[in-house]
């Protein structure tokens, strides 16, 4: 499972013109997911998203402007979208390949169960739709990207 994560300022996703996922200051997720993956990885995977340290430190005198702080210290938002193409085999030709990808209908099941646990333990989530042509617009900050894999 992966996921690539950008701090933003602001993101959200549309759906036929209509908003289904808005954040302010906070982290938009791609999630990725493999056919090996699991419950189990989507735990680790939102809890290491909800952890990670890519904001800022602006109170603390030693760490001032290092990045220490996570989208929960910063009681950020959390805009998860789902992206088969991170999954893609990539090292030969010019075509991506999707095989490494979780087939659709199980990948929906196992995406929902990821923002059904990831709404549990964080109160800042916000999602697009499975499967759906999303627009998805968003100010990056910094601009700060990191690709997480679990």
């Amino acid at each position: 499972m992966k996921s690539l994560i950008q701090r933003v300022h602001s993101a959200n996703v549309m759906v036929n013109g209509q908003t289904v996922g808005e954040i302010g200051k906070g982290v938009l997720a791609y999630i990725g997911i493999g056919k090996d993956d699991d419950f189990d990885k989507a735990c680790k995977l939102i809890d290491k998203i909800l952890t990670y340290r890519i904001f800022e430190n602006t109170t603390d005198l030693d760490k001032l402007g290092k990045l220490d702080k996570s989208v929960s210290d910063v009681d950020g938002g959390l805009l998860l979208v789902s992206q088969f193409t991170l999954m893609a085999k990539t090292d030969k030709g010019r075509r991506p390949d999707f095989a490494p990808a979780m087939p659709p209908s199980d990948a929906k099941v196992l995406f929902e169960k990821l923002v059904d646990y990831a709404q549990s333990v964080y109160p800042h989530v916000q999602t697009g739709e499975f499967g759906a042509n999303m627009a998805v617009s968003a100010v990056n900050d910094g601009p700060i990207n990191f690709l997480l894999e679990v």
